[in-house]
């Protein structure tokens, strides 16, 4: 059973969220949150495997939330969920430490599909919206001609098919991709992944991302 928690400002969407929720027999609603503030109490107290959050909430918005949330050490993962496609604002959620984000237009079976993935550990939503996901958080890194890779103790512990599997993650490739393209098969990729994630301390394949750009794995084109 997956635990959630539904935080948003409006009633009317929490409302909405637990009834397509509670549809659902492997998932169970475990509270709501009106704020940021509430979110963070309410995940310290109910312990839920996913946090719905939304962005703009007042007093404590939903960024400063996933941060604290993050910062507790709480096993929580938090799925933001935006007004708009590509909200400004979903790229510092994801740098808080969110697992991925969806938007409130999505379909009901994107909804659950985005949490149940959520639950399990991996990022990916929907290709579409990680590919467009990474397009923006390119955006946000200068372009340095000829950037080499930064030295990184993260990096530096991975074996060479190990970095080389995280340069396409950060590129956008799901396990598929990985398999076909480099002739492995999908179950060697995933332990590969796994791997990756426990060398670089990444709590999914969002953060391993971010973490490929940061380290300039991947650049900017």
């Amino acid at each position: 059973m997956t635990t959630v928690l539904i935080a948003d400002d409006q009633p009317m969407q929490r409302f909405g969220f637990r009834m397509l929720l509670e549809s659902q027999d492997d998932m169970t609603v475990v509270g709501e949150a009106g704020n940021g503030t509430e979110a963070v109490h309410l995940v310290a107290r109910h312990h839920p495997d996913v946090a719905l959050m939304d962005i703009r909430m007042p007093g404590l918005d939903g960024i400063e939330a996933t941060r604290r949330i993050i910062a507790s050490g709480a096993r929580t993962r938090i799925l933001i969920v935006t007004t708009f496609d590509l909200d400004e604002y979903a790229y510092d959620g994801l740098r808080a430490g969110a697992s991925g984000f969806l938007v409130k237009d999505a379909l009901p079976e994107e909804l659950l599909a985005g949490i149940r993935a959520v639950a399990a550990g991996d990022a990916v939503v929907a290709p579409t919206l990680t590919r467009r996901l990474l397009d923006a958080y390119v955006h946000h890194l200068p372009v340095v001609p000829g950037a080499r890779a930064i030295s990184d103790p993260r990096i530096t512990a991975l074996t060479e098919r190990e970095r080389e599997i995280l340069t396409v993650i950060g590129q956008g490739w799901s396990n598929t991709e990985i398999a076909a393209r480099l002739h492995l098969a999908e179950s060697t990729v995933k332990t590969h992944v796994t791997r990756i994630l426990a060398k670089t301390g990444a709590r999914d394949r969002v953060q391993a991302v971010i973490l490929a750009y940061d380290t300039r794995l991947v650049t900017p084109m």
